[in-house]
C-alpha cells in the first residue's frame, strides 16, 4: 500500500492478521508511486497491491501508465489488487480519472470500493460499494467469502440504498463544482496558490480529491514532530491539520490540509498559517 497512505488501509491489513508494507510514491513526480519499489518489496508472502486513486491525502491521479505498471506486477505475481476509488469523480483542470479494473481487465482479480460520501457529499449515509472483476472463478471461496460477511453484517441502510441509485441516475453537480468557477475548484486552487506563497511551505498541485499534502522545511522551522507542529498551530492558531506521519508518511515534514471550507475561510486560515510560520521554532 502507498506511503502516505489513507491509514485504515493500514489499520485493517494489521487487523486482519496482516503485514502492511509501504510502498513510496514520488513527490516530485506528483506523488505518482514508484513501481521500481513496489517491485522491490514484493515477497512470496505478498497477497495484494493497494491503490488509492485519486489519492488521499496527496490529491495525486494516476496515469494509465502507471495503472498498467501496477497491474503488470499483479499480474507477475499473482496478486490481488484493491482500487479505493471513492474521489473517482472529484478531478481539476482536466485529469484523466482511469479506473483500475478497466486496464486489469480479465487478467488481474481487482477490488474497487467507490460510494456516496465524497462525489456526492453525503457521508452520513454510509452507503458504499465493492466491485469484484476479472478471473473470479480463481478466486471463489474468498469471493463467497466476501458475500457472506455482506449478506450478515454490512447492509447498508434503507435510505441509502435508495439514495444510490437516485445519486447515481440523476444530474452529477459534481462536474460543476470541480470547475475553476466551481466550489471545490475555487477551494483547492487558492489553498495551493496560498500555501505555495507561504516561506518554508512547498506544495505540489492535486489534480484529485479533497487534500494537499504541503511539505514543511523542517529545518528552518527545527520540526522533529509534525504531530507537535499540529498541536501547536491547533492552539495558537485554532487551525486544525492532520500531521502527515498520521498517513504513514516517515518523516516529520508533511501535513494535510483538509480543502472543504469556504474560500473565505481558506483565505483567513491560510494567512494566520503564514503568520504562524513566521516566528515559529519547534523546542527540542
Amino acid at each position: 500500500m502507498p506511503t502516505p497512505d489513507y491509514p485504515l488501509w493500514t489499520a485493517s491489513v494489521t487487523l486482519s492478521g496482516g503485514t502492511p508494507v509501504h510502498y513510496e510514491c514520488d513527490e516530485q513526480a506528483g506523488w505518482l508511486p514508484d513501481l521500481d519499489d513496489i517491485a522491490a518489496k514484493i515477497t512470496d508472502r505478498t497477497r495484494g497491491i493497494v491503490v488509492i486513486n485519486p489519492n488521499n491525502p496527496t490529491g495525486a491521479v494516476y496515469p494509465r501508465e502507471v495503472l498498467e505498471g501496477i497491474v503488470r506486477i499483479a499480474r507477475e505475481h499473482g496478486l490481488i489488487v484493491f482500487s479505493d476509488e471513492i474521489y473517482e469523480k472529484i478531478t481539476y483542470h482536466g485529469a484523466e480519472m482511469v479506473n483500475t479494473a478497466q486496464v486489469a481487465g480479465d487478467e488481474v482479480l481487482c477490488l474497487t470500493y467507490s460510494g456516496l460520501s465524497k462525489a456526492y457529499r453525503i457521508a452520513g449515509y454510509r452507503s458504499g460499494w465493492l466491485a469484484i472483476t476479472g478471473p473470479k472463478g480463481q478466486a471463489a471461496s474468498y469471493i463467497e467469502g466476501i458475500r457472506l460477511l455482506a449478506n450478515m453484517r454490512m447492509c447498508a441502510n434503507v435510505p441509502g440504498q435508495h439514495a444510490i441509485q437516485a445519486a447515481l441516475g440523476g444530474r452529477q453537480s459534481i462536474e460543476e463544482l470541480v470547475l475553476p468557477t466551481g466550489r471545490l475548484g475555487a477551494q483547492m486552487d487558492l489553498s495551493l496558490e496560498k500555501l505555495n506563497a507561504i516561506d518554508g511551505i512547498e506544495c505540489q498541485p492535486a489534480h484529485g480529491a479533497l487534500y494537499l499534502f504541503p511539505k514543511l522545511d523542517v529545518e528552518r522551522f527545527g520540526i522533529v514532530d509534525d504531530e507537535r507542529f499540529a498541536l501547536d498551530l491547533l492552539r495558537e492558531q485554532k487551525i486544525l491539520v492532520s500531521h502527515g506521519s498520521a498517513f504513514n508518511w516517515a518523516r516529520p515534514d508533511h501535513f494535510r490540509l483538509v480543502t472543504l471550507p469556504s474560500v473565505e475561510v481558506l483565505d483567513e486560515a491560510l494567512n494566520r498559517l503564514g503568520d504562524f510560520l513566521s516566528g515559529y521554532r519547534q523546542q527540542a
